[in-house]
């Protein structure tokens, strides 16, 4: 079982590090990785050894809070307001009290006004009680620190808020030692002595500038760190909060979460949709802009698939409820990308090994700075100053921020523009791959295939179709629906199919009136005993144009053939040629034959195909090209393609392909469109450089200042760090990685071809056609035309012509063969 946890308390990598690290240990826990940004805990473990107190007794035993997750994202989002109101008013607070401390403290080092009762020696102890009175406000708006810092420290684990509450409360009680002193002095009239320590030895200014300068940092850091969450915020304020359900026949307004699966909701232009559902009623435009990153508004007719918080541009239209509000599409969004968000990725370990000895290790070096320097003859206040300085400049929450600020970001940028990232791992190695494994149907493809040519010297067209739509009508394979369409189209009697078998990779056989038909590739002939036969060269020929061709088989003969064609995506052309330039190869696997491949393959420029493939086929070769050492993504969007998607270094699952396909992978475009595939890589190499950046700063700034701290300068310098300015590196160290990681909201997808590009590779004519009565003619001529690779052609029945966009190497003849083809004659073509 896999559960989310909310933690409290955490305020550095040490925390979450310990709170990871006791979770572990508990025996039937499998799983666990603790964000500190998030202030989360996923962990995945087996509910027969394990139940919720074992875990949140795990995590409390250490001082701090656990709960399970049950919330709902808008209440957190008004958490984190609360949390940073709270904040901003003890930062305002505190430095009230600290700009009067500081006033106070140093009136005697500058000529300022000050009032006269703090002013001479007789009135030193009297300044000395109001610095201690005015500290005492900042210590109590920021006692947390010690609380927490303490009590940690007591279990056995100290933290940050360990290192800030000894270091401010070692110059607290360090004061308040001196100032006993001074009274004792005062009290025998030694004024030499109290006038010493008056000058040297209080530290009631640098323990309130501490607390104080700390708190600010961390309020910059929160705000920081809640920009890097608008993403998952704007998509949680994307859901409508009402909906218009018809209810005998009036129009109801109900809030989204009473809505249930078959209410009729009516949705008016301008409006968002409340929820995922199917159109029963109506037509208009959609934009999904806000969910799939797609600009141009889709067309909606009845029966199309709507998906909640997407906005209504046009006409008002009646929909289904499909889902209810916790499983709906925008619900399963924000969960996948607050799991990424919050996932952990690879090179967080080396972050998370240095936190766990961090903390410990810097309270080791303060210790001995404080002795060393008492030994080589220093003051005691020298060595404390020392003491404390090492403790409040090392910052181990900038080590524990510097890798999940970049994930949440760079997540968060993905979702923006459609891509859904499952997990850190998947976003981290993208950027990794050289070799791209591509399945064809859907992914390079439209996934839409059309029947282009019905080929039989025994029967007639509509015969032959009758024949393979019975067998394919029973059918799930992808070109099943291309036939069981052109069926309806011509009006075909419906026969009845016995004994129907699917052959996977090679077709599919049964019985219509007692007689065995099969329909398949040429592998499923051969093993039928039918090698030799009339139609071979005229498949060769389709196929040699990109066609995918069937053989048609009655008993042991072939009675015709038929071919279908999906068009490439325009997208495909693009994205194929950007990938190449990023140094990355494409393999294409498909179930087509050699021929139909290699036309594709010559079309889009791939490195490999392999025809003719198996659903295996695809495992084997992500693994046969992993033992070749290539770093290897699969992108594909079949029921077939999951184990192959399991297996690759990173899988890329088409969003409009199955549930199977998408849950096997680590990236899931929601567009289907190839160009997401380069700007994941891209995003990828951007995230990854960030963390870099991060981890780089954090350890640099660690590796610097602790020996500055220490005192390494002074001995040839005279240089030592005073404990304030040691408090503001601390502070600002955070806020620096998380705005560093927040320079990745500026990042720009990949755009699809620019339109002066595609003025360039594309060309218009117009083709003048005999023979067009009819708008069934009109049809066959805009189908054959249409299915001929780079075309687009649109034919006008009134004129007998068709106007034509296609790439400069199509060339006329195959444009009048493809309307012969179809039965009618071309005139001319300009």
């Amino acid at each position: 079982m896999k559960e989310k946890y909310r933690i409290t308390g955490m305020t550095c990598s040490a925390c979450s590090s310990f709170v990871e690290n006791s979770v572990k240990k508990i025996e039937g826990v499998s799983h666990v990785e603790v964000n500190l940004l998030s202030q989360s805990m996923n962990v995945d473990y087996d509910e027969t050894k394990v139940d919720q107190n074992k875990i949140i007794n795990a995590v409390t035993s250490g001082g701090y809070g656990a709960e399970p997750d049950s919330k709902k994202g808008t209440v957190q989002k008004t958490e984190v307001k609360d949390d940073l109101k709270d904040m901003k008013q003890r930062v305002i607070y505190s430095f009230v009290f600290m700009i009067l401390l500081m006033y106070v403290s140093m009136s005697v080092m500058f000529t300022y006004p000050v009032p006269s009762f703090l002013i001479g020696h007789e009135n030193a102890l009297i300044l000395v009680l109001t610095q201690f009175l005015l500290v005492l406000p900042i210590v109590y708006l920021n006692r947390q620190y010690f609380i927490r810092g303490f009590r940690s420290l007591w279990k056995g684990h100290p933290n940050m808020d360990t290192l800030i509450a000894i270091g401010s409360g070692a110059s607290l009680v360090y004061s308040l030692f001196v100032f006993y002193e001074m009274a004792f002095a005062y009290g025998h009239m030694d004024m030499n002595a109290m006038n010493n320590h008056f000058v040297h030895d209080l530290y009631f200014e640098s323990a309130g500038m501490i607390l104080t300068l700390i708190t600010f940092g961390k309020y910059l850091e929160a705000r920081s760190k809640r920009k890097t969450t608008d993403a998952i915020s704007k998509l949680i304020d994307l859901s409508p909060k009402q909906a218009i359900v018809i209810k005998d026949g009036q129009e109801v307004m109900v809030p989204v979460e009473d809505l249930m699966i078959g209410d009729i909701v009516l949705v008016k232009p301008g409006q968002s949709i409340p929820s995922d559902g199917i159109v029963i009623e109506g037509d208009s435009y959609v934009d999904e802009s806000m969910l799939t990153g797609e600009s141009m508004p889709v067309e909606k007719h009845v029966d199309d698939k709507v998906i909640g918080a997407t906005m209504n541009k046009q006409g008002a239209f009646k929909f289904k409820v499909t889902t209810t509000n916790e499983n709906s599409t925008l619900s399963k969004i924000i969960s996948l990308v607050e799991e990424a968000s919050n996932s952990k990725a690879p090179m967080a370990s080396l972050a998370d090994k240095v936190s766990s000895i961090f903390v410990p290790t810097v309270m080791v070096i303060a210790v001995v700075a404080f002795i060393v320097w008492l030994l080589v003859g220093k003051t005691f206040s020298f060595a404390l100053s020392i003491g404390i300085a090492v403790l409040v400049i090392s910052c181990p929450c900038a080590l524990g921020l510097a890798t999940p600020v970049a994930i949440m970001v760079g997540t968060g940028k993905a979702a923006e523009n459609g891509i859904l990232i499952r997990n850190a791992t998947g976003l981290e190695n993208a950027h990794k791959v050289d070799h791209i494994v591509l399945d064809k149907t859907g992914t390079i493809t439209e996934g839409k295939p059309r029947v282009s040519d019905i080929v039989s010297d025994q029967l007639t067209k509509k015969e032959l179709l009758a024949i393979v739509t019975a067998l394919e009508k029973t059918s799930e394979h992808p070109l099943a629906s291309a036939f069981k369409e052109e069926g309806e189209r011509f009006g075909v009697n419906v026969l009845q199919v016995t004994n129907f078998e699917a052959k996977t990779g090679f077709g599919i056989t049964g019985m219509i009136e007692g007689i065995a038909y099969s329909i398949g590739n040429i592998r499923l002939m051969e093993q039928l005993g039918i090698h030799e036969n009339a139609y071979t060269k005229r498949a060769e020929s389709l196929a040699k144009s990109g066609k995918t061709v069937m053989y048609v088989a009655k008993e042991t003969e072939v009675i015709g053939i038929t071919a279908v064609f999906d068009h490439i995506k325009e997208s495909s052309y693009h994205a194929i040629e950007e990938l190449h330039r990023l140094g990355i190869k494409i393999t294409m696997l498909t179930g087509d034959n050699r021929l139909s491949a290699n036309a594709l393959k010559d079309q889009l420029h791939l490195d490999e195909i392999i025809a003719e493939a198996m659903p295996e086929d695809k495992e084997k070769k992500i693994r046969a090209l992993q033992a070749e050492h290539h770093f290897v993504a699969m992108v594909g969007d079949g029921i077939n393609d999951a184990p192959a998607l399991s297996s690759a270094d990173v899988g890329i699952a088409i969003g409009a392909g199955s549930d199977i396909a998408i849950d096997s992978a680590d990236v899931i475009l929601m567009k289907s469109d190839l160009n997401d595939v380069v700007t994941t890589i891209a995003l990828s190499n951007k995230v990854v450089r960030n963390i870099k950046q991060n981890l780089f700063w954090a350890f640099f700034y660690n590796c610097i200042g602790i020996p500055l701290a220490a005192g390494l300068l002074y001995p040839m310098f005279q240089l030592k760090l005073n404990p304030m300015f040691g408090a503001l590196a601390m502070s600002l160290s955070s806020v620096c990685v998380v705005t560093n990681a927040l320079r990745l909201r500026f990042f720009k997808a990949t755009t699809i071809e620019t339109k002066e590009r595609k003025e360039e590779t594309k060309m218009k004519k117009t083709v003048y056609i005999e023979g067009m009565m009819c708008a069934h003619c009109q049809s066959r001529v805009n189908e054959a035309l249409n299915t001929i690779p780079g075309m687009t052609a649109e034919v006008d029945l009134d004129n007998k012509l068709a106007r034509v966009e296609l790439s400069a190497d199509i060339s006329d003849g195959k444009i009048k063969e493809a309307v012969e083809d179809a039965g009618y004659k071309v005139t001319g073509i300009e």
